[in-house]
């Protein structure tokens, strides 16, 4: 199996905490091992599969919490997060 080095911040390298432990997060209904930690969206997107040209959305208490491509997303297990075509604006 191909291992995964997650990206952090926009510096790469092993999580913060010097873990190396995968958890579980679902992503678009398929379970996938990553790293714990923290990670910057848009390089979370290419390290689960996710495109670039798709936003994705955390799934928490049953709301789909939007994940702009700059900001952090905590991986601490068990996570769930769906991905989908941009949505445009209407002119």
């Amino acid at each position: 199996m191909e291992r995964i080095e997650p990206q952090h911040e926009g510096r790469g390298g092993p999580p913060q905490d010097g873990s190396k432990h995968l958890v579980s997060i679902s992503v678009d209904g398929t379970d996938r091992p990553v790293p714990k930690g923290k990670y910057v969206v848009s390089e979370f997107k290419g390290m689960v599969g996710v495109p670039p040209e798709y936003e994705l959305d955390q799934v928490e208490a049953g709301r789909f919490q939007p994940l702009p491509d700059g900001d952090t997303v905590h991986i601490k297990g068990g996570e769930v997060f769906v991905s989908h075509v941009r949505r445009g604006g209407s002119s």
